[in-house]
Order: C-alpha cells, then structure tokens, then sequence
C-alpha cells in the first residue's frame, strides 16, 4: 500500500510508544537493580529470570503475565517491581506449564498486596487451562508492613495454599524448588506441591525462622540445622530431594517434565499456521494518533489473522461491531471487533465508530451463541467509546440489547482473549469482555486507555461538579483558576488512564507491541486446549 503524510505521523507515534514500553519493560525486568543481582550471584544463586531461561526449552516462547504489576506503587518503601514475582506460560521439555519464580533481589521476594494478586492470576490461569504448575520459591514471606492489606482475606495471601489444594484435586502437576528462603506460611506453597525439591546450603524451610524459635520457646538452633536440604531431606522428609547447584535443580524438574503422559486435548481447531498477506508492521501507520480519528478496524484485523482472510458475519447489520470468524496461528478463532469507522445504519443513519448500537449489540450476542455452539475460542479488539445514549437509544431499547451481549458474553464457556488496542470506557468494557468477564489472557496495546470515560469528558464533568459546589458556597472561580483546576484535574486522570496505570494494578496481564498479538493469541489458546469446555447456557435473554 502507498504510505501517505497521514500513514507515516501515526507510524511515528506508535513507533516511539513501543520503543518506550520496550525501555520500561528492560527497566522492570533488572528487579531491585545490578547491585541486588550481583549479590544474588555471589551467593551461587541465579536470579529469578536466569532460572526460567535455565529451565524453559532453549528458543521458546515465555509468554510473561504481569511484568509491569506493582508499576509506580509502593513508593514509600522503595516500590516493588514486577510485584517481586516472574510469573508467566512456558515450555519445558516441549509441554506448555505456568512458572512462578519469586525475585530475590526485590525485598528479599517477600510478598507485598499486588505480589498476592499476581500469584493468584497465575494459579487462576493454571486452574482454567489445566497447566502443570513449576514454583521456583525464594521469600523472605509476608512485606511485614503491609501484613493487614496481604494476610488475612478471601483473595489474600492464603488463598494460594487452598489453590494448591484444589489443583492437586483435579490433577493439575504442581513442582516446587526451593532455592532460597521459605518462610512461615510460605512453607506451605511448595509442600502442597507434588514434589518439592530444594537446593542445598542456599534453600531453607521452616514455619519461623531461628530468631523467632529463641523468642518463643528459647531454643539456640541456626537456620540450616532448623530448616535446611540435609535436615528437610534426611531427617523430617518434608522435601523430597536436595541438589547442590540451581542449575541441578532445575535439571531435575526438566526430567520430571520429560516423562509426563499427555494429556487430554479438547479439541479446538488447528490447521498449518499462514501469515497474514498483508504486512502486520503496517499497523503502526493504520491505527490513528489522534484517538478520535476514525478508521476501518478491519484493516488492522487483516494484519492480525491468518492469510489476511476474514469470513464476516452479518456484514450488512449492526456495523459498528465487527464480527466473523478467522485463524490466528492456525487456531481458529470467533472475533468481535469495534469498528472504528463512521457507518451507515439499515435505515440510512449515520453511526459513531467506536460506539455500542442496538443492532450492533444484538448481532453480537448472537454470534457469541455461535462460536460457543461450534467450540470456536473468541477473540475481543476493543476500541470502545461505549453503549450508544439519548432518547432515540433508549426508546430502541439499547439497555436490553446491551444486557443481551453482556448476557451472552458472560456466559460463553468458550475461553475467551481480550486485546485492549484503543479506547476501553465504561460498559463498553463490560460488553467487550473487560477483565471482570474472566478472559483467560487480556492484554493491551501501548494505545489503549481504560477508563469510565474518556479524559476531556471526565475533566469536564469533574470540574462542572467542583464549580457547581464551590457557587453554592457563594464563592465564585476566576476563569484563570477554573483553567487551572481542569489541567490538575486532567492531568490525573490522564495518568489513570494509562494503560501502565492498568497493567501495575492487573487490569490487564500485560502491554505488549502490537505486532506480538499474534503470538499471544496462540499460546493463550494452546493453553486453553488443556482444558474441558462446559455446555454452553446463556440464562435469560430478552428478544
């Protein structure tokens, strides 16, 4: 295609937004920084990166969950990058398993509120896809400080020994090493596990440590004897094997992996995987800086999927969702796409790109039904303003059309995948499968923003409700100030709007370049292929 002034500006911009993401993400992934590595080496430890890469088959794919979790908070006390957890989908031994490798070098990997969050993601993405599970424990336990926001509720720090619990019931593998400190209730995690294997004079377990012990019983014991390999291998049985080094630990695991039977496969369909005909970099220039702009979304799917080849469902109805069915990888797949472009209605009206209609809602419901009819995965590219509103829209019912898509959508036993490429603002979200409809993998584009609703719009309002107050208080805002206040007031929304702002607190499991989508996608299914898929009832439906 020729690349015109207009093409090249939006490359420009969406280039320099990946080369950032590409920075942060070098950033995020040092840890507590070259001094903490170093002194992680020193004690003949590999980090928490080193021991995935030692682990996972050479030239593999590790599709990492959650790297910019924890991104700016806990600043007070030094922050906590990447939530002092690796978590992420690997091969080992050519099977496809979840990895949890705590980060020493961030607090001793001990474990703060988003640490818990994101350990839970991993095991809910394990417990959905029936992954064999590998922890590669190193904890100093609970972030002391924060215990009353980490210990004691439903989705805290306990909750990932009942996760163990319940995954060994349905038999999904669960192997731990110990290569560093476990500590207190951390104990448990690896002895949950099938195996437990731990590394000598470097791996530790106890329930409290020797300072604790001369505290409350007044016992003098060091911390090897207490609860080192020797002890917990010849004496207690707690672990099942010690190995010198990391590295003969890890070699274990890979034999362990090496002769595992297969599993049962449910189904989805897969042919020889084609690249798309036309060129996926060429999103850079398609996808608009300018947020408002319109532009044909199917466009940038025919970079996404296989052979560029997209087979539309009800092209001519409800043209401001984009449905139709695809391959990505060789998987097939059931997308539902905003389109951004301005379109005209059955009934010669001009439609908002980006907006929610009736019609559109409704065609997408029922092609959900469809895709959960033929066990096909679903794929959601939202670029989404919301559901369309005025009296026109309510009186054509959009709320029950809306409900109708929400209803079919949360209830579609399909996994479904969810790439944030632009806009996601208020029950647009909802619809188009945000992260409270349990999409097995959502990710976003360095473009995406997440929000009620946009930024102008929320400043805008805000700042009304603000004037509004201060007037009935009988005082009066100079323009001067009220210009003020709406940049203060913009400024932090805007900040909360980022898709970083989403990926720290787990909105999302990641921000990743556009053109990885593809490979996202495919693993994300590949590891749905583990798993059985329930009989699809989509409850009440209103027609």
């Amino acid at each position: 295609m020729a690349y015109d002034l207009e093409f090249l500006k939006n490359e420009d911009h969406l280039k320099q937004l990946v080369s950032q993401l590409n920075a942060k993400a070098a950033r995020t992934k040092l840890g507590g920084g070259e001094k903490k590595i170093e002194e992680q080496r020193q004690k003949g430890k590999l980090t928490a990166r080193e021991r995935i890469e030692y682990l996972t088959d050479r030239n593999s794919t590790f599709l990492e969950i959650g790297l910019f979790a924890g991104e700016g908070m806990y600043k007070e006390v030094g922050g906590c990058p990447s939530g002092g957890v690796v978590t992420g989908i690997g091969y080992v031994m050519g099977r496809q398993c979840m990895i949890v490798a705590n980060d020493a070098t961030v607090k001793a990997g001990a474990w703060f509120p988003i640490t818990a969050k994101k350990n839970l993601r991993a095991q809910e993405i394990a417990l959905e896809n029936r992954l064999p599970v590998i922890y590669l424990v190193d904890s100093a336990g609970v972030f002391l400080p924060m215990q009353d926001e980490i210990f004691p509720d439903k989705e805290h720090f306990g909750r990932q020994f009942r996760n163990n619990a319940k995954m060994s019931a349905l038999g999904i593998v669960q192997i731990a090493a110990i290569m560093g400190s476990c500590v207190a209730g951390g104990a448990y995690l690896p002895i949950m596990s099938d195996e437990a294997m731990i590394v000598d004079k470097t791996g530790s377990i106890f329930l409290a440590g020797s300072y604790l012990v001369k505290a409350a019983i007044g016992e003098e014991i060091d911390n090897e004897t207490l609860g080192g390999a020797t002890t917990h291998c010849e004496v207690s049985g707690v672990t099942d094997n010690k190995f010198p080094t990391d590295q003969a630990c890890l070699d274990y695991i890979k034999n362990l992996f090496d002769k595992m039977g297969s599993y049962e496969k449910t189904g989805f369909d897969r042919i020889e995987p084609m690249l798309p005909k036309e060129k996926p970099e060429e999103i850079y220039g398609l996808l608009p800086a300018d947020r408002v702009k319109p532009y044909d979304t199917l466009d940038i799917i025919k970079r996404l999927v296989d052979d560029s080849h997209f087979d539309e469902y009800k092209a001519l109805y409800g043209k401001t969702i984009l449905c139709g069915f695809a391959r990505i990888d060789g998987w097939a797949v059931g997308i539902v796409a905003n389109q951004r472009k301005v379109v005209k209605s059955k009934k010669g009206e001009m439609q908002m790109g980006g907006v929610i209609y009736s019609d559109s809602a409704d065609k997408a419901a029922r092609f959900i039904m469809n895709c959960n009819q033929r066990k096909v995965p679903l794929l959601f590219l939202q670029d989404v303003s919301g559901f369309m509103v005025g009296s026109k829209a309510e009186q054509g019912g959009i709320i029950k059309d809306g409900a109708k898509m929400v209803n079919a959508m949360a209830n579609s036993t399909v996994p479904k995948f969810t790439i944030i490429t632009g806009n996601s603002y208020g029950a647009g979200n909802y619809a188009m499968c945000g992260k409270a409809y349990d999409p097995r993998q959502i990710y976003a584009w360095p473009t995406a923003q997440i929000a009620v609703m946009s930024g102008s719009a929320a400043a805008k309002t805000l700042l009304s409700i603000k004037v509004n107050t201060l007037k009935s208080q009988g005082k009066l805002i100079a323009k001067e100030e009220e210009d003020t206040l709406l940049k203060e007031i913009t400024d932090k929304y805007n900040e909360q709007l980022s898709p970083y702002y989403a990926a720290s607190r787990l909105w999302v499991d990641g921000v990743i370049d556009p053109l990885e989508t593809r490979k996202v996608i495919s693993m994300g299914i590949e590891a749905a292929n583990h798993a059985p898929v329930e009989k699809f009832n989509v409850g009440i439906i209103q027609t």
